[in-house]
C-alpha cells in the first residue's frame, strides 16, 4: 500500500488506494482547511463536539490503514473514503470548505478514469513531474523505475510476501545493498518529510 500526495493550494494531504477506492488522511483534511497546527488536537475535539450536538460518531465513518509520516515511516492513521470525506467537511467551519469539496471531487473522478484506463495515471504522473521541473531524460527514467518496481513487487507477492512488512524489509534490504543506508536514513540525508523518496533520487 502506497501513500501519495494530492496538494489543494500547497497544503499536502496524504492518500492511499485501498480496495479500488481513495481513503484521505482526515487530520491532513483538517490541516487544509483550518491551518491548525495541532490537527489531531482538533480532529478530537471535533468528534466529542458532534458526539454531543448530535449524537454522531465520526470515527466510525473512518478506518485506520498505514500512511507514510514525516520520518519516512507508516503508522495506522484515520482515514476516509471520498463521500465520508464530505461529511466530515460539514463539521468545519471553513471558507475553503466549498473548493475542498470540489477538489476532491475531481480526484475520485480522476481515479475512476484511471481504473478503467490505467495509461491515464501515467500520462498524469508524467505531467506533474514536467510541472515539477523535472528533465524529459530524469523522468523517462523515473518512468521505468516505477515500472520495474510494480514487477519487483507482484513477483514478490507470487514469492509469499503479504503484509506490508514483508515490503518494508526487502526494499530497505534493496536500499542498503544500493546506498548503503536504509529508505528511512537516506530520506533523513535528504531532509525530506512527506515527499517521496524516490522522487528525489538521482537517477
Amino acid at each position: 500500500m502506497t501513500t501519495k500526495i494530492a496538494l489543494f493550494r500547497g497544503a499536502q494531504v496524504r492518500r492511499t488506494i485501498h480496495n479500488n477506492e481513495w481513503y484521505f488522511s482526515v487530520v491532513d483534511i483538517i490541516e487544509a482547511l483550518t491551518d491548525s497546527d495541532k490537527p489531531r488536537d482538533y480532529w478530537y475535539r471535533m468528534k466529542q463536539r458532534e458526539k454531543e450536538s448530535s449524537g454522531v460518531e465520526l470515527s466510525t465513518l473512518c478506518r485506520q490503514l498505514k500512511l507514510e509520516s514525516f520520518d519516512g515511516k507508516k503508522y495506522l492513521t484515520d482515514v476516509v473514503t471520498t463521500e465520508n470525506a464530505f461529511r466530515i467537511i460539514q463539521s468545519i467551519p471553513s471558507p475553503k470548505a466549498e473548493p475542498f469539496k470540489r477538489w476532491l471531487a475531481r480526484v475520485g473522478y480522476e481515479r475512476v478514469k484511471e481504473i478503467e484506463d490505467p495509461e491515464l495515471a501515467t500520462k498524469r504522473t508524467r505531467i506533474l513531474y514536467k510541472l515539477k521541473g523535472y528533465s524529459e531524460d530524469w523522468i523517462e527514467k523515473r518512468m521505468r523505475g516505477i515500472a520495474i518496481r510494480e514487477e519487483l513487487t507482484d513477483e514478490w507477492q507470487k514469492r509469499g510476501a503479504r503484509q506490508e512488512r514483508n515490503y518494508e524489509i526487502l526494499t530497505a534490504e534493496i536500499s542498503k545493498a544500493t546506498f548503503g543506508v536504509t529508505p528511512s536514513e537516506y530520506k533523513k540525508l535528504k531532509r525530506l518529510k512527506r515527499e517521496n523518496l524516490r522522487d528525489h533520487i538521482e537517477i
